[in-house]
């Protein structure tokens, strides 16, 4: 009997452990313009003590209740054709899931971390969608270069907060989601 009971309780505790771990996390990445710069912002997630969920072609029936939805803007014509979508397809996904995360009460964070070298034409269509979906717009130095993410957070009436480099997101970052209660 006690050898059932404790096949019981540790099944039990397994299948407890198991649930946890498919649990809605925190955050959730997800690049629009299918560039690889979302992985760098997971790296700085981890610094964090964040283990975000990145999903490259995030759809809004895959959110599960996370705090923050964080999106990294920079068009990628490579990216986009190994997702098998075109620019256009992927500006009705990213619409579709900010208005699902903020229906949800999930506040949404635009980054654009690759400075001047990551913008151009493709780029540029994505950041004019991606910055009136923000609650916040983290901006690497450089990536303003011409006054167009100034131009469409003041607009928007989002603040647009600077990072000197991707490797010094961490601290912008931080405040964000500390003010999010994420952290």
């Amino acid at each position: 009997m006690k050898n059932c009971m404790f096949r019981i309780l540790l099944a039990c505790a397994l299948f407890a452990g198991s649930t946890t771990a498919v649990l809605a996390a925190d955050v959730v990445l997800t690049p629009f313009g299918q560039s690889p710069d979302a992985m760098m912002i997971k790296v700085v997630l981890k610094k964090l003590g964040i283990d975000g969920r990145l999903e490259k072609l995030l759809e809004a029936d895959g959110l599960q209740g996370e705090k923050a939805l964080i999106t990294v803007v920079a068009g990628s014509s490579k990216g986009l054709g190994e997702a098998g979508i075109d620019k256009d397809a992927e500006i009705e996904r990213m619409n579709a899931l900010v208005k699902a995360a903020k229906a949800g009460g999930t506040k949404v964070l635009v980054m654009h971390i690759g400075g001047k070298g990551r913008r151009g034409t493709l780029t540029d269509i994505f950041i004019e969608d991606a910055v009136p979906m923000a609650d916040s717009l983290i901006v690497v130095d450089g990536g303003d270069f011409d006054g167009l993410f100034t131009r469409l957070s003041e607009e928007a009436g989002v603040e647009m907060i600077p990072a000197p480099s991707v490797r010094e997101t961490t601290e912008p970052l931080k405040q964000v989601l500390t003010e999010w209660g994420v952290l």
